[in-house]
């Protein structure tokens, strides 16, 4: 297989790249066959084409998960899925009050764009009349912020009322290749998920697709993949890393380590030079201390927590998005620090349940009783247990 061992090769690439060059197969394969000594010299070169798109800046985006659990879909990956053993908590939808406040929260962190997101296989009339009702709420009380609506499988009709109501894009993720996705998901297809982002983009929304990498595909179908995100002419392309989460079927599935997780994300980009790249949900326990290093070639991250896991505190991410140089867009200068530990706890009034930022749950919602859940394994998830649902105060 051809490898790109040299710093010229790459340089190369991202010339004829920048030129009008779409990535081939076999260059996105050898891409991910650098070396792990060359790894870091791909990423410069890769990096070129994110700062001429994007020159120094970087997306805040913030999840607000407004139902969480109790979903009828078996995705492998998922600690939502039917069956799944995982000990997340499982609550049934906000309100609509406690949806904004979470979204402000966020908003005031730093994220331009609020992504509402809700488990389940698709929304009913009555939930898409609830997000809806969501949406105009949170742009009202945060002019400018992008809204991102995530809901599951959906049909035109529901699009266009999202788009009317004011949502700037919708998420459904293609998560694999189509050659794979039958070994994580036998509920629904493929195709199903296609027709969803096409839905979207009839509606007038941005669509963002992405995918999940570490769940046992080869490298041929990480690129079937990323082409195929290319081809839907996806807007902003979310690179997640496998949570192998406890209770579910790819529990213990560790084959991701930093360098291979930056090779990937420097394939994407060839892939889709002059797209939003994003590192999102697992980034902390598979790039590490390499986090930073991967803001040289994507452009965008979720700040916090994330659906189910705890993310790392929104205060670290800022500090290390200013700390490599970059800035939060829409910011003009280095990001402010988020207020302390000390601080949050001689102002528990902001923070404290009675403000509404925990989110209200019906009588029936679940949790479970301990507020953390460390995992046996060194890096394995840590079990969500701040924020929408709980008692404890938000990670923004």
């Amino acid at each position: 297989m051809e490898q790109l061992v040299e710093t010229a090769d790459a340089a190369d690439l991202v010339d004829r790249i920048d030129a009008g060059h779409a990535l081939t197969g076999t260059e996105a394969l050898a891409v991910l066959a650098t070396p792990d000594a060359e790894t870091l010299a791909l990423v410069l070169q890769a990096g070129r084409l994110r700062r001429r798109h994007f020159a120094d800046t970087v997306k805040v985006n913030y999840l607000v998960n407004l139902k969480s659990g109790l979903c009828p879909e078996d995705c492998t990956y998922c600690s939502q899925r039917l069956g799944s053993d995982a000990q997340i908590l499982k609550y049934k939808w906000l309100s609509t009050e406690d949806a904004a406040e979470q979204a402000g929260l966020g908003v005031r962190g730093g994220a331009s764009r609020v992504c509402l997101v809700a488990s389940g296989r698709g929304p009913t009339d009555r939930d898409v009349g609830r997000v809806t009702d969501m949406i105009e709420r949170v742009k009202d009380e945060n002019p400018g912020v992008e809204v991102c609506a995530c809901l599951g499988l959906i049909k035109e009709r529901h699009a266009s009322k999202l788009a009317a109501a004011g949502a700037d894009a919708y998420n459904h993720n293609l998560n694999t290749a189509e050659s794979k996705y039958d070994d994580i998901c036998t509920t629904h297809t493929y195709a199903d998920r296609v027709a969803t982002v096409e839905a979207s983009k009839t509606a007038g929304m941005s669509p963002c697709s992405g995918l999940i990498v570490g769940m046992g595909e080869s490298d041929e179908q990480l690129v079937e993949a990323a082409f195929a995100l290319r081809d839907l002419d996806a807007d902003s392309v979310p690179v997640n890393f496998l949570m192998p989460f406890e209770g579910t079927p790819l529990e213990g599935t560790w084959e991701l380590t930093p360098l291979k997780c930056l090779r990937i994300l420097a394939m994407v980009r060839l892939a889709c030079p002059d797209r939003e790249v994003r590192i999102a949900g697992g980034r902390e326990m598979h790039l590490r201390s390499l986090q930073s290093v991967a803001l040289e070639v994507a452009n965008s991250l979720f700040l916090g927590d994330y659906l189910t896991s705890e993310g790392q505190a929104a205060e670290a991410d800022l500090e290390m998005i200013a700390d490599a140089g970059f800035r939060v867009l829409g910011r003009p200068e280095r990001p402010a620090a988020a207020s302390s530990c000390a601080e949050r706890e001689a102002e528990p009034a902001a923070h404290a349940c009675g403000t509404g930022c925990c989110g209200s749950r019906d009588d029936d919602a679940e949790a479970p009783a301990a507020e953390t859940s460390a995992a046996e394994t060194p890096g394995s998830p840590v079990l969500r247990r701040r924020g929408a649902g709980t008692a404890a105060a938000p990670n923004a």
